[in-house]
């Protein structure tokens, strides 16, 4: 698709306009938000998918886009998600995203996200942003001078700090819950994971890993992060490409999505398909069901990787370590619950657990209206 572009007269085409919400109601997305500002440079998405349990939460994320399309194409599939994760987690928030256009290693500046600060506000306590991918809590401070609608903040700014390490600790449950319904126990000695991405997530997540004795390989696009971990974890590394190919039980994707597409299903010879990246599936309709075919088990990443929000939630309503991390834990079992769903009605998993999600925020709507 075309994003909005001005014409000649400086105005949209009711085409461009009936596009951008035709998109939105594909999955009945409440409010999407433009937002540049060309003094700071600031190009921003903000998706509001659904506020039915509450208002949404999801995190910011920097990325250099090729184009705005694929910038909403991300943030709508994203928010998406974040209803999902919240539901099925049992928390009373909605889904919601953000997405920031630009390089997350040269592009950062106070004025820049104190403007995006600006933009959050707008939408009034709808919409709540947190640390995403390319982005640390010190960008979160400078959005908190412009609204008190931030979660993972600084302790000593009162927040929680990094929520990646919480992502991490879910994942890991998610592994291990997907180790258990393959090989009947959830042990993770000796088995060969390989990790897609090593930013904030896949490097707490190697760490469990390897901990538990597994066999870690890992990737990234960039060099530096590979070098530091495999030296601090012992672990072995391969090329950005090569990850698809290597002998492997357990491939966890924690980078950027559709990495599990035609292209690359047909070489994974993996057993678990189980990581922290949002929107793994390439199609969710094609590709939830070509793993099923294959004899893959799939764990949803909006299930596992579902700590991170968790830990977020906690922040708002009152933040408890211990709450947060128990919390967390029943990823393990709601996992569990997700694959019997899928194993008795014969469907795929990714089918299983959307529409649990969806049983939740259909019966929470008979008893309140929206946020």
């Amino acid at each position: 698709m075309n994003m909005i572009e001005l014409n000649s007269n400086g105005a949209t085409t009711d085409s461009q306009v009936a596009e951008v919400i035709n998109r939105m109601a594909i999955h009945d997305h409440e409010q999407v938000l433009f937002c540049q500002d060309q003094a700071t440079g600031l190009k921003a998405i903000i998706a509001v998918h659904n506020t039915t349990l509450g208002p949404s939460l999801g995190g910011t994320r920097m990325w250099q886009y090729a184009n705005e399309a694929d910038a909403l194409t991300d943030v709508l599939r994203l928010s998406r998600g974040m209803t999902y994760k919240s539901s099925l987690a049992g928390l009373n928030l909605g889904g919601g995203k953000a997405v920031i256009i630009g390089d997350s290693r040269t592009q950062k500046s106070e004025a820049l996200f104190r403007r995006f600060g600006k933009f959050v506000n707008s939408l009034g306590g709808k919409y709540i942003t947190a640390e995403d991918v390319g982005i640390s809590t010190r960008e979160m401070e400078w959005v908190k001078m412009e609204t008190p609608y931030v979660a993972g903040l600084p302790e000593y700014m009162g927040g929680s700090g990094d929520p990646s390490p919480v992502t991490a600790y879910g994942v890991y449950m998610g592994i291990k819950a997907s180790a258990k319904e393959r090989w009947g126990n959830d042990s993770l000695s000796g088995k060969k994971v390989g990790v897609q991405g090593i930013g904030h997530v896949g490097r707490y997540l190697v760490e469990h890993l390897v901990k538990e004795g597994a066999d870690v390989t890992i990737t990234d696009i960039y060099e530096d992060r590979v070098k530091e971990v495999v030296k601090e974890f012992g672990v072995k590394a391969c090329g950005p490409d090569e990850i698809y190919d290597i002998d492997m039980d357990i491939y966890a994707p924690c980078a950027l999505g559709a990495t599990v597409n035609d292209e690359t299903l047909s070489r994974l010879k993996c057993s678990i398909i189980c990581g922290a990246a949002n929107n793994q599936l390439a199609n969710e309709k094609v590709h939830g069901k070509a793993v099923m075919d294959k004899g893959i088990i799939y764990a949803p990443d909006y299930l596992v990787n579902a700590g991170g929000i968790i830990n977020c939630y906690w922040e708002v309503i009152g933040y408890n370590r211990d709450a947060a991390i128990s919390q967390t834990e029943n990823i393990y079992d709601t996992t569990l619950e997700v694959f019997k769903k899928s194993s008795s009605e014969n469907i795929p998993v990714y089918l299983a657990s959307n529409q649990l999600a969806e049983a939740r925020v259909a019966a929470m709507a008979k008893v309140k209206s929206t946020f």
